[in-house]
């Protein structure tokens, strides 16, 4: 029984918790201690231990409370599950209905327009992001400028750019891919500041 209404409090959690994990301590806080699993002093301290490991915090406390409550693995994981379960539904929902109208509508010209100007909305929130992190304490120098232009253009080049040459794709599939540019960085950051 308890592992029943452990996983439907966090399946219940994670489908009407919105605004992150901050948001959501209050709702684990209710359901924690409407069901006893355990002080409201004991709850304190698995938020302060959330915060300071790494990881979203409402996954590291329902991780926690899950293990406090059941005094096993096994409560850990099925907490954390049924936290994340409902959001996992939904992508995989919103993605199955894209493929499905992206195939429905292939040949659409709307449809693509749509699509292709959904891309530069995207980007201008992601480069909205970064523009509020240009800060004097983060971008010390020059170079700090350079990086973030040159990872900036790399990250947009392919939106641009589109060659019927399988090596010029390759190319610019290569340079533009996240975690090699996430490599670049560290290794560029690494030589000049250290």
């Amino acid at each position: 029984m308890l592992y029943l209404q452990l996983f439907l409090s966090f399946f219940k959690i994670g489908l009407f918790g919105f605004g992150g994990g901050l948001a959501i301590i209050s709702l684990i806080q209710h359901e924690v201690l409407a069901y006893g699993w355990m002080t409201e002093k004991e709850f304190v301290d698995i938020v302060a231990i959330s915060q300071v490991t790494p990881g979203p915090i409402g996954v590291n406390c329902a991780t926690y409370v899950g293990y406090t409550a059941t005094h096993s693995v096994w409560g850990s994981v099925l907490a954390t599950g049924a936290l994340v379960l409902p959001s996992l539904i939904i992508m995989l929902a919103l993605c199955k209905v894209y493929f499905v109208l992206s195939t429905k509508f292939a040949d659409n010209v709307y449809f693509q327009n749509t699509l292709r100007y959904l891309r530069f909305a995207v980007l201008g929130l992601i480069a909205a992001a970064a523009l509020l992190l240009i800060t004097p304490a983060t971008f010390i120098d020059t170079y700090s400028i350079i990086f973030f232009a040159a990872v900036f253009v790399l990250t947009i080049l392919p939106q641009f750019i589109h060659s019927k040459q399988p090596v010029v794709q390759k190319v610019i599939s290569l340079l533009s891919h996240p975690i090699l540019l996430i490599i670049f960085a560290g290794i560029a950051g690494y030589c000049i500041y250290s």
